[in-house]
């Protein structure tokens, strides 16, 4: 019997939809202009471009379109969105950065660059569940703080936060509220203006969108120094030649995921709690990592005590299973997650860890073979651990 190909890693990058694809054809093979250009096929391009950075900025909740810059991906965003705040606050003492812990390497390496450079970062701590504090943000401002960056909902443990009251305090304190939305984008509702953010980055091929085209929005007002210098694309904010088909593509997907969104989000989320319910009544020594409650829906992360991380993943893609041990950008790193040590894991328990994200065409049969799967691999696993053994002897005796 041949193997299925069951696809659970959609937290790391999506398929594009059908839909998505007819939309950006003919910007690759008949409108191909160069959407700078003056003649009849380059104004094509522009109208494109523009009509899709309309279509984004309803899709936020923005003020008006020219507040969508497109860029080459999400890391771009988050980057120009902190490094342009502080490049452009410095000449008047602005130093500081407000982080959190857990966020995605995006902005971490980001600010621990940035702090290499002389600029004060704090980074905030979380709870066992991965959640900021609001106060403990409002408590971090100084009147030399620039800009406070926090995820919408993270990408290893699903935990959405609190942004609406961090979006208070940073607009009561004069200071720039950036939000990495990459995850949340197209699966929980955005509207920039009630959440008080000033900066919000996007990333098309987590919701069904092509790879290598992102957003930025910007509120109007927020002065930041350019990231890419060049040419006069993006109104002189981001050179570089537009990726049309690109920009195109991200418009189409977001608007689909948000006119589909109840219906796809209660999907995955009963698949998720199904999937997490079978896993942790059949397998003994697993703990959930992340909230029940305020959680991505598609999101599933488990630690496997007596596990270790890349041999499971190894013998469930054997299966035809794809899935992660954490974040799709350091998945190469021997490292233990530092999402996961931020919430109070040990080493050894965050090296057992497995990601699980769910799409629109997973199943409850996909559910059913993986959790078989699971029970088979993980007992084989720790029936060659010593240290499984041990801890099984131990148990008896007491």
């Amino acid at each position: 019997m041949e193997k299925p190909v069951i696809y659970l890693d959609h937290a790391a990058t999506t398929y594009v939809k059908p839909e998505v694809f007819e939309a950006m054809k003919p910007y690759f093979i008949e409108q191909y202009g160069n959407a700078s250009s003056l003649y009849d096929v380059g104004r094509a391009s522009r109208k494109a471009v523009e009509e899709a950075r309309a279509a984004i900025a309803r899709c936020i909740g923005a003020a008006e379109p020219g507040e969508i810059y497109f860029t080459g991906s999400g890391t771009e965003a988050d980057n120009w969105a902190i490094k342009g705040a502080v490049y452009a606050a410095r000449k008047k003492g602005g130093k500081h950065i407000i982080t959190s812990a857990i966020e995605h390497p995006a902005v971490m390496e980001t600010c621990k660059f940035l702090k290499k450079e002389g600029f004060d970062v704090t980074f905030l701590p979380v709870d066992s569940e991965g959640f900021v504090n609001p106060e403990d943000v409002e408590k971090a401002i100084r009147p030399d703080t620039v800009i406070v960056s926090i995820m919408y909902a993270n990408n290893e443990i699903g935990t959405i936060q609190p942004i609406k009251a961090i979006g208070e305090i940073t607009r009561k304190h004069g200071v720039l509220f950036h939000c990495d939305a990459v995850q949340a984008a197209g699966t929980i509702p955005i509207d920039v203006r009630d959440l008080g953010m000033d900066l919000l980055s996007i990333s098309s091929h987590k919701f069904y969108g092509p790879k290598g085209v992102g957003a930025l929005y910007i509120r109007k007002g927020v002065r930041l120094e350019n990231l890419i210098h060049g040419g006069h694309q993006e109104r002189g904010k981001r050179a570089g030649t537009e990726n049309v088909a690109g920009i195109v593509g991200m418009a189409k997907a977001l608007e689909l995921a948000i006119a589909n969104m109840e219906q796809y989000t209660d999907k995955i989320s009963k698949l998720r709690d199904k999937a997490r319910d079978l896993i942790l009544s059949r397998i003994p020594y697993v703990r959930l990592n992340g909230p029940v409650e305020n959680r991505l829906p598609g999101n599933l992360n488990l630690s496997f005590q007596f596990i270790e991380g890349e041999s499971l993943l190894l013998l469930l893609d054997m299966k035809g299973i794809k899935a992660s041990s954490g974040s799709a950008c350091s998945s190469g790193s021997l490292d233990p997650s530092h999402v996961l040590m931020a919430i109070g894991l040990t080493h050894e328990i965050a090296h057992g860890s497995l990601r699980l994200s769910f799409g629109e065409h997973n199943t409850e049969a996909d559910v059913d073979y993986l959790v078989d799967a699971l029970e088979e691999i993980v007992a084989r696993l720790r029936s060659m651990s010593p240290l499984y053994e041990d801890f099984v002897k131990a148990n008896k005796q007491t």
